[in-house]
C-alpha cells in the first residue's frame, strides 16, 4: 500500500527535479499553494481529486490493480454464456 508520506516524497522529489516552485505547481495544477504544501507534507486528508491533478501536472502516473481474485472472477464471467 502506498502511504500519504510516500506520495508526498515522490511529489516533492519530482517537483524539485523539474525545478519548479510550489507556487508554479499550484498554478499548473489549478489548486492553491496551501494544498501543495499539505500534499508535500503527507497530510492524509488531502482531497484525492486535487492530489491526482497535482500528480498529473508533475507527470506522475498512478497504476491501480485489482486483487488477482477479482481479475480471475471477471475473466470467468466473461467466458460464461449469458
Amino acid at each position: 500500500m502506498t502511504t500519504p508520506s510516500e506520495i508526498a516524497a515522490i511529489a516533492k522529489r519530482t517537483r524539485l527535479g523539474l525545478a519548479i516552485t510550489q507556487e508554479e505547481l499550484a498554478m499548473a495544477a489549478g489548486t492553491g499553494l496551501r494544498f501543495i504544501k499539505d500534499l508535500e507534507r503527507g497530510k492524509p486528508t488531502c482531497e484525492i481529486g486535487k492530489a491526482l491533478e497535482v500528480l498529473s501536472a508533475l507527470g506522475i502516473r498512478i497504476t491501480l490493480a485489482p486483487p488477482l481474485q477479482d481479475v480471475n472472477r471477471q475473466a470467468q464471467n466473461d467466458r460464461e454464456p449469458a
